[in-house]
């Protein structure tokens, strides 16, 4: 069992402590014999701020497996498919290795009530918004992952983004790429179908420059590649917005 104090032991940073620690340490104990092996943490890397270090890609994939279980477990039932979609997702982004080790602590998340509220501050205080956004994104993912969103699993991920300090206009943004109807283009660039053509360009640069992968360079190359489809929609929401406009 000691394989698991390689993987955890000084990746943690911030996460290891506050109520996303306390989970994390549930998960952990329900596993493993801690007396096995010593988990060692790191304080999280260069400061931010005053007492607030950087997010680290540890740190984002905690993040990730906690929130991931509170969203899966909205409905009331744990489908194979959203399983699967956590997993593939962890498995692109951070190797085989290490995304069968995740699915084992998500596994015992599943059954502990998640602290929402609590979760959620602790992430808004460490994690920059890009990367807040980002965690928004892959939610959305898992809530369309079994083919049919129950209202239940949007409702939490709506609260999550209100207690992570997502503005409303970004939430509508990030759902309208999941869920599309006459005005998704636009809700995606945070704009109205009036308004003109340069206000329209204007709206496409400041959405392309909030979600652009750059943002979440700290996590690494991997997390990057995961936000580009998130950039990609904002690309193509303006695209179609141009064909419809004859631009």
């Amino acid at each position: 069992m000691a394989k698991y104090g390689k993987w955890l032991g000084g990746t943690l940073g911030w996460a290891f402590g506050g109520p996303v620690g306390a989970l994390l340490g549930f998960a952990i104990g329900a596993m493993i014999d801690t007396a096995e092996f010593q988990i060692t943490t790191t304080s999280g890397g260069p400061s931010s701020g005053p007492g607030r270090p950087v997010s680290t890609s540890g740190d984002f994939s905690v993040s990730l497996l906690v929130l991931s279980a509170a969203v899966m477990k909205a409905d009331g039932k744990q489908m194979k498919s959203e399983l699967d979609y956590v997993r593939n997702f962890f498995i692109v982004q951070f190797g085989e290795a290490k995304a069968s080790q995740d699915m084992l602590l998500l596994k015992e998340l599943l059954q502990k009530e998640i602290p929402l509220q609590q979760v959620c501050a602790q992430i808004r205080q460490f994690m920059p918004v890009a990367q807040r956004l980002q965690l928004l994104h892959y939610l959305f993912g898992i809530a369309q992952a079994d083919k049919y969103v129950d209202k239940r699993e949007v409702d939490v991920i709506a609260l999550i983004a209100s207690y992570m300090g997502i503005s409303q206009p970004d939430f509508n943004s990030l759902q309208a790429m999941y869920f599309r109807d006459v005005n998704s283009d636009y809700k995606i660039l945070e704009t109205e179908s009036s308004v003109s053509d340069e206000e329209l360009k204007k709206a496409y640069r400041r959405m392309a420059l909030k979600y652009h992968p750059d943002k979440v360079s700290l996590l690494g190359e991997d997390v990057q590649k995961a936000a580009k489809e998130k950039f990609q929609k904002v690309q193509q929401a303006y695209e179609n917005i141009r064909k419809q406009r004859g631009l």
